[in-house]
């Protein structure tokens, strides 16, 4: 499992970094807002490990962001702001749970297994259609028993499809998803997207309705 790890203090950042590295995670570590923000869009991570000062923009900016692009990827956040009134900021914010500075390592990796359990729990674990199989709680996408990879983009565009199934989903919607609201790319980028899942996962998936958008079947089991 991969993790993200938003920090902008050099020395911290590394230090965690080595301590996830020997605990078995593999993680990545940006130092400011836009770094975060592309990262994810660009790589699907099990957990996000966030600081809350941040230059460029807060911690809490990057986790509104991805709340409101549907990106439900567990949030930690690492800060020394321990009052009250901030942690419940954070929690409203979205995140899953919160972590005061300085802390013991044994914790830290503690609480990351648990939100990535509890995220686990929150979500309709398996998709299937045909041959075609979701497994959206390891993240793992088959067709006819075989592993399909998928890039971020492409991973993000299907879960947009499949939490609606049965309803159109428009391509601006879908580009809300994968991009996040502010972002400038060209729309047309989505139609890119579904042709390389019709392509890995077949035509019969994901039907275009002409004007409107996509929209994938009810689940057949």
């Amino acid at each position: 499992m991969n993790l993200l790890l938003v920090e902008d203090d050099q020395m911290l950042g590394e230090t965690i970094c080595d301590g996830a590295r020997q605990s078995g995670w593999h993680i990545d570590h940006v130092g400011d807002a836009n770094s975060a923000r592309s990262a994810l869009v660009d790589h699907t991570y099990a957990a996000v490990l966030l600081d809350i000062g941040l230059p460029g923009d807060s911690g809490l900016g990057v986790l509104r962001s991805m709340r409101a692009r549907y990106d439900a990827t567990p949030v930690l956040i690492l800060t020394a702001r321990g009052q009250l009134s901030e942690r419940i900021a954070g929690l409203d914010a979205g995140a899953d749970d919160y972590l005061v500075k300085p802390f013991q390592f044994d914790e830290l990796w503690a609480r990351v297994r648990s939100v990535i359990r509890r995220s686990q729990g929150h979500v309709i674990p398996v998709y299937i259609h045909g041959d075609v199989r979701i497994d959206r709680s390891r993240r793992v996408v088959t067709k006819a028993g075989v592993e399909v990879v998928l890039s971020a983009h492409e991973y993000r565009t299907l879960l947009g499809l499949v939490e609606r199934p049965g309803h159109v989903v428009t391509r601006d919607h879908l580009h809300d998803i994968v991009y996040g609201m502010a972002s400038n790319v060209e729309s047309n980028t989505i139609a890119v997207f579904i042709h390389q899942l019709r392509r890995k996962l077949g035509d019969d998936l994901i039907r275009t309705v002409h004007g409107l958008g996509y929209v994938v079947g009810q689940p057949s089991a």
